[in-house]
């Protein structure tokens, strides 16, 4: 468990070398974090034929483990000039041809996936010991697609969609409780999916499906797009 750090005020200037209050503890408590993974391996014989049949088992397990928000992932995008930002955003749709989320078309996110469309994701199924690395391309997904999954959406959370300037800078909460109460009034019936929201699909050029193992030597296997199709490769970890 975390301790409490005490830091001394006037700590702010000290020489380098001097170690202020907890934050060495605190250094070594993480240097002593470790799970032991005890988890069954990954092997190319029982690999499923396609990235995309090997992640639904893999989702399959991690919705019946129980894990919290299973299709929770991290977006990785990044400007043209590299400058990387992170975030989590929910998977909402799956095929052959990528994965799909919903976001505001003037994020952040967005205005970076315009500029620059490779984007990496990962699922981070710490409580079974499984990692899935996608890295891809993406696109903004079909009108058709957008629509039909808004209208399976909470009104609160379509009334959201049109109250929220995502990732502008906002004076404070009262601006969003406001722009929210005229949402509501604004759609007193049925809620349309506003044009600066939408789908964002990733195609992926690689699917790298990682599995703990006992001291570290992890199982990892990558499906990858080559020049004549899918290969699989093994990574060491």
């Amino acid at each position: 468990m975390w301790q409490r750090s005490h830091v001394r005020s006037g700590a702010v200037g000290r020489d380098r070398g001097e170690k202020i209050g907890s934050v060495t503890a605190d250094t070594e408590q993480l240097q002593r974090m470790r799970a032991a993974y005890q988890q069954a391996g990954l092997s190319r014989r029982t690999l499923a034929k396609d990235w995309h049949s090997q992640f639904i088992l893999w989702l399959d397990d991690a919705i019946a483990a129980g894990l919290p928000e299973p299709n929770a992932m991290v977006l990785a995008t990044a400007t043209p000039d590299g400058r990387v930002s992170a975030r989590t955003v929910l998977l909402k749709g799956v095929d052959v041809r990528g994965l799909v989320f919903y976001t505001n078309h003037t994020s952040r996110k967005a205005t970076e996936i315009e500029a620059n469309s490779s984007v990496s994701l990962v699922f981070p199924w710490f409580p079974i010991g499984r990692q899935v690395v996608v890295c891809g391309e993406a696109s903004v997904a079909e009108r058709e697609v957008t629509d039909g999954y808004f209208a399976t959406r909470p009104r609160e959370s379509q009334l959201a969609a049109w109250a929220s300037p995502q990732s502008a800078v906002v004076a404070d909460r009262s601006v969003l409780d406001r722009a929210l109460a005229e949402a509501d009034q604004r759609f007193p019936d049925d809620v349309p999916a506003p044009s600066h929201w939408g789908g964002y699909r990733v195609a992926p050029r690689s699917v790298e499906f990682w599995q703990g193992r006992a001291g570290r030597l992890h199982d990892r296997l990558r499906y990858r797009c080559g020049d004549d199709g899918w290969v699989v490769e093994r990574l060491a970890p």
